[in-house]
């Protein structure tokens, strides 16, 4: 089995990247390389995760990942950097056992007729640097609304408890491939109105904007912006692609979400039990 280990530079994931290096190489069952791997191992945070995810997103039909925190727990993270012999157990008894989640496709067209395709972990996001973005808002085809306002937000389930929920989108469980658009500070007046709320769309529908013609405006495909070419539409839809994750033992996506943004069971955990 082929393995690459994508660390970010903090001194603390370093360190654990050399450990684990010299763990893998201990067993003589693994060869690591950055070429063609089986497993991508990220340590750092969900960040780092993202952007292996963008290095290795032309071959991630044949790549499971693992990810590795050295901070506090994450969405994409299963393993704490304090378990690194329990992560080379579970390697070394690895049976290509993994979940799915979907993602986001997202493809757009330039007014000179040209496209490009990307796909995103989290979200995409379009709008205008300092004024109005104007943009007619298509579900398959059909025109679902005009809008107005600083931008919007496409995300998958995954993204769902990222930006898109800062701005008061609802949290997906990553089992549906669902989409969801949330309003980035939208204008609703007497002359201008929106939904003015989240909309999660189905698997087999998509959303295509079609902003006015304007040369400001600023695409981001997760955490990468794209400002090139006046854009003349844009459509989302659920990929065919997938991630995969090397999934060893079972951590609850609601679990994830009460630590990350409640935090009441660690909090009870410290006071302990209630007489």
């Amino acid at each position: 089995m082929k393995i690459a280990i994508f660390s970010n530079d903090k001194p603390k994931s370093r360190t654990f990247q050399r450990r684990l290096r010299r763990e893998l190489y201990r067993l003589g069952k693994f060869e690591l390389t950055s070429h063609d791997p089986d497993i991508v191992i990220t340590v750092g945070g969900d960040g780092t995760l993202l952007s292996a995810f963008h290095r290795y997103a032309h071959q991630i039909d044949h790549i499971r990942f693992i990810g590795v925190h050295t901070g506090h727990l994450g969405f994409y993270t299963d393993w704490r950097d304090y378990e690194l012999p329990e992560l080379v157990e579970a390697l070394a008894k690895d049976s290509g056992q993994s979940v799915s989640y979907p993602l986001l496709d997202v493809t757009i067209q330039y007014f000179d007729q040209s496209k490009e395709h990307y796909i995103a972990l989290n979200e995409s996001t379009i709008r205008r640097v300092n004024k109005t973005m104007k943009t007619d808002i298509y579900i398959r085809d059909e025109l679902f609304e005009s809008f107005r306002g600083d931008g919007l937000c496409i995300s998958t389930p995954t993204g769902s408890t990222a930006y898109s929920k800062s701005l008061g989108g609802a949290v997906l469980h990553p089992r549906l491939k669902a989409l969801q658009m949330t309003e980035i500070a939208s204008i609703n007046n007497r002359l201008f109105r929106t939904l003015s709320s989240p909309i999660v769309i189905a698997p087999d529908e998509y959303i295509t904007l079609r902003p006015d013609a304007q040369e400001d405006y600023i695409l981001t495909i997760d955490s990468f912006t794209h400002r090139e070419r006046p854009i003349a539409a844009v459509t989302f839809r659920i990929a065919d692609e997938a991630i995969h994750f090397a999934r060893y033992r079972h951590m609850h996506f609601w679990d994830r979400v009460e630590d990350a943004f409640i935090g009441s069971k660690q909090l009870h955990s410290k006071r302990g039990p209630q007489g």
